[in-house]
């Protein structure tokens, strides 16, 4: 099966995950594509599948006769999609021989633009999937999953009549194989429960991020700030000196940050305050901010900013008036990656063997990977072919797909042929 055929199958489930729920995971969806995964697993061959209590998906290949003392490596990805968007009865569209030119979303009046994604042209010639216009696609991160999988399965295949124990007749030799399948990524709790012992892999990649050639390492230093105002609400005809319009004093919280670190006005290592919900009245009102930055001095000024909004507000309208929570989400792998660069050098040399030119990009966002890599598994990120995620204008082609599928396979053969330093990688679990 190729990989694409996976992915089409595995988006028509519903995943999203949940903010504001407290299980794990944060939707009993999930576990609908966890054991799928997992049934799908077994009848692929692969060994020691499981799905634990809490919805996470693991299953290994074990080394080839030979290659026991290979490096055990893994790839992850996630089964949730983001609450962003709709991500319920998604139907997929796929277009054959594409023009590299407008297309309208089905009947929903929604139409991928060149003109908003100018790589569109790059794509003519391909098998685009987009969405309807009404929901997301879910290719973040189930294109990643069916990757991992489809590697997995020609892995098997080519070894399958290799007798056991005959390391002279093996198609394909490699060490250790872990996969994992996480809940929750996009509401960032994916490694929450994530069993790093019990993965059994020395080190990873996630297979969760953008173009086919992409190799990530560096990613934001993350938080998210709940601002809450109590306001003091009497009738506006007799309120001289006394009221405090909460939703007012939120207009003003927002607007002692600087106007132009939004995402709207910023990119590559640029930080910034994205405001995603404001909600609230004269009595009282919230403000919702996830806050992003490369650099870690700077991250820690962001921060330091909604602090100090806070002490001055409460001084102008009295103690209590602000109230800012910051919840620290996950920190930039770099620092653990950087003696880690084997990862990184062999996924370069990987991306150039299926045949193309390694992008390496800051991921303006996070995946699983960024914690992990502080969990004591140093995990790298690896692009899956879409684009445009979480929204109704994403899409991603069949051949991007295969092209990543052929990077995990080079990746695997290339720490069987002993391509790797591993043992100066301090990180290493």
């Amino acid at each position: 099966m190729r990989a694409y055929e996976r992915l089409l199958k595995y988006v028509r489930i519903y995943t999203t995950s949940e903010e504001a729920s407290q299980t794990v995971p944060s939707t009993k969806r999930q576990l609908d594509l966890a054991e799928l995964l997992a049934l799908e697993m077994e009848e692929l061959g692969i060994s020691r599948v499981r799905v634990d209590a809490t919805g996470y998906v693991y299953g290994e290949i074990p080394a080839t006769a030979g290659y026991e003392n290979t490096p055990a490596i893994g790839f992850i990805a996630h089964m949730d999609t983001a609450p962003d968007f709709s991500g319920e009865d998604v139907h997929p569209v796929v277009i054959e021989n594409y023009d590299g030119k407008d297309v309208a979303l089905g009947e929903s009046g929604r139409i991928l633009t060149v003109k908003d994604f100018p790589h569109l042209p790059e794509l003519k010639g391909r098998t685009l999937i987009t969405t309807d216009g009404t929901t997301l696609l879910g290719a973040d991160d189930k294109a990643g999953i069916a990757e991992i999988l489809t590697m997995a399965e020609e892995i098997l295949n080519r070894n399958q009549n290799a007798p056991l124990g005959d390391a002279q007749n093996i198609a394909f030799p490699h060490g250790k194989i872990c996969l994992g399948f996480t809940p929750d990524e996009e509401i960032g709790r994916g490694p929450d429960a994530f069993d790093v012992a019990g993965f059994g892999a020395e080190f990873a990649y996630t297979v969760d991020g953008g173009a086919e050639n992409e190799v990530e390492y560096e990613n934001f230093n993350a938080a998210a700030a709940e601002v809450e105002i109590c306001g003091f609400s009497v009738h506006p005809g007799s309120s001289k000196n006394t009221m405090i319009n909460a939703a007012l004093v939120a207009m003003e919280f927002n607007g002692m940050l600087p106007s132009g670190d939004i995402p709207r006005d910023t990119e590559g290592y640029e930080g910034f305050y994205h405001l995603h919900s404001i909600s609230g009245d004269v009595a009282e009102a919230k403000l919702e901010y996830i806050v992003r930055d490369h650099s870690q001095a700077m991250y820690e000024c962001r921060l330091e900013t909604l602090r100090h909004i806070e002490k001055l507000l409460n001084e102008k309208y009295g103690e209590g008036t602000v109230k800012l929570t910051i919840r620290e989400q996950y920190r930039n792998m770099r620092e653990q990656i950087e003696s880690c660069m084997h990862l990184i050098d062999n996924a370069k040399k990987a991306v150039h063997a299926a045949g193309m030119e390694p992008k390496t990009v800051p991921i303006r966002g996070g995946t699983d990977g960024a914690r992990l890599s502080f969990m004591g598994l140093p995990c790298p990120n690896l692009g899956t072919g879409g684009y445009a995620f979480h929204g109704p204008y994403e899409h991603i082609t069949v051949e991007g797909m295969d092209s990543v599928v052929s990077v995990l396979m080079e990746i695997v053969s290339l720490y069987a042929k002993g391509n790797h330093t591993y043992e100066t990688c301090s990180g290493a679990a």
